[in-house]
């Protein structure tokens, strides 16, 4: 269903071709005819925006955005194909202060980018639609509602009076480029005669295993016929009042959905059949959803059917900054790559802008858990007008019904940093909250979605709303703050809704391609640093600081002395300390219950926060959440004088049968102690293990007791499945740091070929850190990978589009701290 009050079996067509933009001075034309004959018209998308038609026409460029809230921008189009008669015109979303013009008449003004309109209308036949988008930088400096404080992040303070997004508008974060125009789709519906519409889905799983299926509607027809159809039974509609019916299907057994890293997404679909026509209700499915707050009251762990879910994942951005886009082929690229590194939950943060259902039809396919925030964030919002108020109704509502069979939606909040923000500016708690998250939001959520928990703001909980140790954090005491990674424990994060924000550097084909100047040195590198306004700082320089905690490198002289160097070591860096800060917190014992990522893809080509650039390719910290993320895992934790704990993980719902095997190396190669058990690990459990007792005997497995020089720089940890062999999960330790384990390693490589895949076979006589497989047109299985001597290691080779796999790879493997080059070649 494509909005509350599309009909069932209606006639819709979209009204995307034929589109002219035209750029007029701020109040210059009231109206089409006030458009003179010589302005410049250029063809536009729709859904599209000003940028992107600028952009297609030559006119932009996404990397120097000119401003584009300053002009008023006209989108003309001539409905020549639509027959005459009576009509819907349908607005899905425009951006943001909106005159509707059907042959020269006023028929809607918008002012919220985030609600949908209908209009009815008589056509004529060759109407004209023009839709005026008037410039909102010029409003931004009127007076509104007194504000108790202002953001720091986010310019000019007069956004908070508009239901627009922030994106654009928040330097050092993004690039400054406005959404303007028609985002979403415009349509053109038409009616039958008998109509089904106000489509209300809710399923539920009951603790006893049965789903529930309720759906509602409104119809028109005389004593209609209607079924509700579902996992393979049916339930007549009952009329409950004037045209309005109801019936609710009862499914013993059913499958529940799961996320997928602890189970099946499993999804059932829905259709209505009235009067012996069936209409598709699109798909839902079952899944229970409850927060545990533990027994002080401090925790946020949610349990799905019943199961606590350590939920990891990263911060949704948007699929391109210029387009704003909204299909399935736009998200799918990403959402993907989200899944395929272990990913379990997306957070939409209040900063960004609504997705559409595609959305969260693909993450519901994927078994991707979302946490949506409504599009609040930093600001002190009007309390008390009427009109900002009836927006903030017509938003909540209207995106609820549009996502109401969704099983993936997990959390829903209120905003992103409202309650931070005022605390950070010390005023006092009772100045913190206000009616839009506290009392508006919630009161819908509960009619529409009770079956998801609300919070009102993120972060949220404790002394300060900020305390990680308490409720939800937003946690960058490793990270921005450059804290030890032993902070990550002695923190006590409960829940990290965001966190680990570092300038994470591209594969070296994607600075080749798109962003080829010398780094750091380069004000253009400069300028895709992401940092924080006003700040001395900014997150290249987070990065350095922990390239110098774990190599001991001084990363200025690095970079002027060996720059390709220095970029290898930035590359593997971020992914270590992502790696080693989610050992801390997937322990057996951490009261953590989950951490998103800042952020999961880039919205330009360089150094951003994503683990994913903004052409869609993974960036080498990709592959290190993708080990981090594991459901089967094993990690080491380093305990001091008590010696070198392993912990082992099993999310799965099946239990499995391993083996787990310890070893310390001298030299990345010599192995100097060892040691390994087979045991049972049941589904859904942890299990800890001190290396020692794997050992049978004591070791300095830490180097806590220095008793005399080190005996080893590295220790291995390998998980591996008794039923087949196969090593599940690996893990690496470094006692005296990592610089103290980097080695002319001597890697030998295979090319191999499995049907229509290519592999590369690898070996090494040593540790080699961070091994990293360069083969043009081919995106490997793994990468920036720690290779221990002794089993072979396969990486399989997916081809990239464009790519013809019938010709053999070629291209190259490096490792840190070793000039050996592997040359691939067929």
């Amino acid at each position: 269903m494509r909005g509350r009050l599309a009909s069932i079996g209606a006639e819709e067509s979209l009204l995307s071709e034929g589109w002219n933009l035209i750029l007029t001075e701020p109040g210059a034309c009231a109206v089409p005819h006030d458009i003179p004959l010589s302005a410049q018209f250029i063809p536009a998308p729709v859904p599209g925006t000003v940028a992107a038609a600028l952009e297609k026409a030559g006119l932009f460029d996404r990397e120097n955005p000119e401003p584009l809230n300053t002009r008023d921008a006209w989108y003309l189009c001539r409905l020549f194909d639509a027959e005459p008669g009576e009509a819907i015109l349908r607005f899905a979303g425009l951006a943001t202060l909106c005159h509707v013009f059907l042959n020269g008449q006023e028929i809607l003004f918008s002012e919220s980018m985030f609600t949908a309109h209908e209009i009815p209308v008589t056509l004529v036949g060759g109407d004209e639609l023009a839709l005026c988008f008037r410039a909102l930088g010029p409003r931004l400096s009127e007076p509104g509602p007194r504000a108790r404080w202002r953001p720091q992040m986010i310019t000019p303070a007069g956004l908070k009076n508009f239901r627009t997004t922030l994106l654009g508008h928040m330097p050092g974060w993004c690039p400054d480029i406005h959404a303007v125009g028609p985002w979403r789709p415009i349509s053109l519906v038409r009616r039958n005669p008998v109509s089904i519409d106000n489509v209300s889905v809710r399923a539920v799983l009951d603790e006893n295993g049965v789903g529930r299926l309720s759906v509602s509607l409104h119809s028109n027809a005389e004593d209609p016929a209607m079924l509700l159809r579902c996992g393979g039974m049916e339930q007549p509609f009952e009329k409950i009042g004037d045209s309005h019916y109801s019936a609710i299907l009862k499914l013993a057994d059913i499958e529940p959905w799961w996320p997928h890293t602890h189970g099946l997404p499993r999804l059932y679909d829905l259709a209505l059949v009235s009067d012996g026509v069936e209409y598709s209700l699109g798909t839902t499915g079952f899944r229970r959803i409850e927060v545990e707050r533990g027994a002080d009251g401090d925790d946020f762990a949610l349990l799905i059917n019943g199961e606590r879910i350590f939920c990891r994942g990263a911060v949704w951005t948007t699929a391109d900054i210029v387009r704003l886009p909204g299909t399935r082929a736009d998200y799918e690229p990403f959402l993907r790559l989200a899944a395929q590194a272990g990913m379990n939950m997306i957070r939409i943060g209040g900063t960004m802008a609504y997705e559409t259902p595609d959305f969260f039809a693909l993450c519901d396919e994927l078994g991707l858990l979302v946490w949506q925030d409504f599009m609040f964030a930093n600001f002190d919002y009007p309390r008390n007008d009427k009109a900002f108020l009836g927006h903030v109704h017509a938003e909540v509502e209207e995106f609820l019904h549009g996502v109401q069979a969704s099983p993936s939606l997990a959390v829903l909040c209120g905003g992103s940093e409202i309650h931070q923000q005022a605390a950070m500016l010390g005023l006092p708690v009772e100045f913190w909250s206000g009616p839009v998250t506290d009392e508006i939001i919630p009161a819908i959520v509960t009619r529409m979605r009770p079956d998801v928990p609300y919070v009102p703001n993120s972060p949220y909980g404790g002394a300060m709303p900020f305390s990680p140790n308490a409720g939800i954090a937003h946690y960058y005491g490793v990270g921005a703050y450059m804290q030890p990674i032993a902070d990550a424990r002695r923190a006590d994060v409960r829940f990290a809704s965001e966190s680990l924000a570092f300038a994470h550097v591209p594969q070296q084909r994607t600075l080749h391609r798109h962003l080829d100047v010398p780094s750091v040195h380069s004000p253009l590198w400069k300028a895709r640093v992401p940092r924080d306004r006003s700040a001395s700082w900014d997150f290249e320089d987070v990065r350095d600081f922990y390239l110098e905690l774990l190599y001991g490198f001084d990363p200025a002289r690095l970079r002027r002395e060996d720059q390709q160097l220095y970029l290898d070591f930035s590359r593997a860096v971020t992914g270590e300390v992502i790696e080693q800060t989610f050992a801390e917190w997937r322990r057996k014992g951490s009261a953590c219950n989950g951490a998103l990522v800042w952020t999961l893809q880039d919205l330009l080509p360089g150094p951003g926060w994503g683990a994913i650039d903004s052409t869609g390719e993974p960036k080498p910290v990709w592959y290190a959440m993708r080990r981090a993320f594991r459901p089967v895992q094993t990690v080491f934790t380093d305990e001091g004088t008590n010696g070198l704990d392993v912990h082992v993980v099993n999310e799965t719902d099946a239990d499995l049968d391993v083996e787990l095997e310890v070893v310390c190396l001298r030299d990345g190669k010599q192995q100097v102690v060892s040691g390994s058990r087979a045991f049972k690990l049941a589904a859904r459990d942890t299990e800890r293990l001190a290396a020692t007792a794997l050992f049978g005997a004591f070791f300095d497995t830490t180097y806590a007791f220095r008793f005399g020089p080190p005996s080893h720089d590295v220790s291995v940890a390998r998980l591996r499945s008794l039923a087949d062999g196969a090593i599940l999960a690996e893990s690496f330790h470094f006692p005296c740091g990592r610089d103290k384990a980097l080695h002319e390693a001597g890697i030998e490589a295979s090319l191999g070929r499995d049907g229509d895949d290519w592999f590369v076979d690898l070996r090494t006589d040593r540790l080699a850190q961070s091994v990293h497989i360069d083969v043009d047109g081919y995106r490997p299985d793994d990468d920036w990978f720690h290779l221990a001597p002794g089993a072979m290691r396969r990486v399989k080779l997916h081809a990239l589009p464009g790519t013809e796999s019938d010709i053999a790879p070629a291209g190259e493997i490096r490792s840190l701290g070793s000039s050996h080059r592997v040359v691939l070649s067929g």
